[in-house]
């Protein structure tokens, strides 16, 4: 890990995910391009923030631009995910933050995976939430009792708020892909990678292809694990990870509550959350460590790829 931090950043889109990046790499002193699309998006993105937006899309600005960036940072529309990361890397850029999933098919995390590889470019997915201050803290008691034992999670989705939402065609048709993966990548980041994996899904929406959830597997150290989802039942977001001496909880994801052995008792762990109530939980220490070149807990777009047919098996049944 260096410790000098990237200063010449290059954003691009001009979102709310944007507008959240932004404010942490200014308070990390960074000098920030931005780079979107719409005007509409970038007077909402100049509103907040008090700088401007280069409009007329990605591809335009680098047909023109002579400026070296150290690194970029990916937060467009899932359908324009793709296309983003191949420019940068065909442009020269050599460390990436792209937004997760990175992308709607294997097809396509497998090619910017393959010309990551090709190029040498440092491509990395966000994925937040492994940054929240109760995961960190969970992880301190996870080392101090040796390990897991055992871990279950669930990643219901509220579908009578999603369904009037308006959404760019194969957002809503993938939202396990773009939305349930970020409850499920923390659980295998605290968990383990899985080696096996059974699943199942029934029901159906009008806007997905299934609506109910379960499975079970293990991990390539052997822990066993479960999960379950149900979109049309009441049910929210959580993880519940298993040692000797402890049950982990969090539900919401954002705080972590603890039942030790032998008691009933569930109780709130006191955590350090300062920085996730002033920026966007979990994206300052992201946004850090990725400047930094401190990768040891973000997602390598090679891990996505492994990942995604997991994904792929639980949104479908295997």
């Amino acid at each position: 890990m260096s410790n000098n931090i990237d200063k010449n950043i290059l954003l691009v889109g001009a979102s709310q995910m944007s507008i959240d990046y932004f404010k942490v790499l200014s308070a990390l002193d960074c000098n920030v391009t931005v780079v979107g699309r719409s005007v509409d998006s970038a007077k909402t993105f100049e509103q907040s923030t008090q700088k401007n937006v280069i409009t007329g899309g990605l591809h335009d600005f680098l047909k023109s631009n002579t400026t070296v960036f150290d690194s970029a940072i990916i937060a467009v529309g899932a359908e324009q995910l793709v296309e983003s990361q191949i420019l940068l890397m065909n442009f020269g850029i050599k460390k990436i933050l792209v937004e997760k999933p990175a992308g709607l098919s294997l097809s396509d995390i497998n090619k910017v995976s393959s010309l990551a590889k090709k190029l040498n470019v440092d491509l990395f997915v966000a994925y937040n939430r492994r940054f929240y201050s109760s995961v960190i803290k969970a992880k301190e008691i996870i080392e101090k009792d040796g390990g897991i034992s055992s871990f279950n999670f669930e990643f219901t989705e509220w579908s009578h708020t999603i369904e009037p939402l308006k959404k760019k065609e194969g957002i809503k048709e993938n939202w396990l892909l773009g939305n349930s993966s970020h409850v499920i990548d923390l659980a295998f980041y605290l968990g383990g990678a899985p080696a096996e994996i059974r699943s199942f899904a029934e029901g159906e929406l009008n806007w997905h292809k299934h609506a109910i959830f379960c499975g079970a597997g293990k991990t390539k150290d052997n822990k066993l694990f479960s999960y379950q989802a149900n979109w049309i039942a009441p049910g929210r977001w959580g993880v519940d990870v298993l040692t000797t001496n402890n049950r982990l909880i969090f539900r919401p994801l954002e705080d972590l509550h603890i039942q030790e052995k032998g008691s009933v008792i569930i109780k709130k762990v006191e955590i350090d959350n300062d920085i996730d109530i002033q920026f966007k939980p979990g994206l300052f220490i992201q946004t850090k460590d990725f400047l930094m070149g401190n990768f040891v807990n973000l997602k390598s777009i090679s891990e996505q790829a492994e990942m995604f047919e997991t994904y792929l098996m639980i949104a479908n049944g295997n």
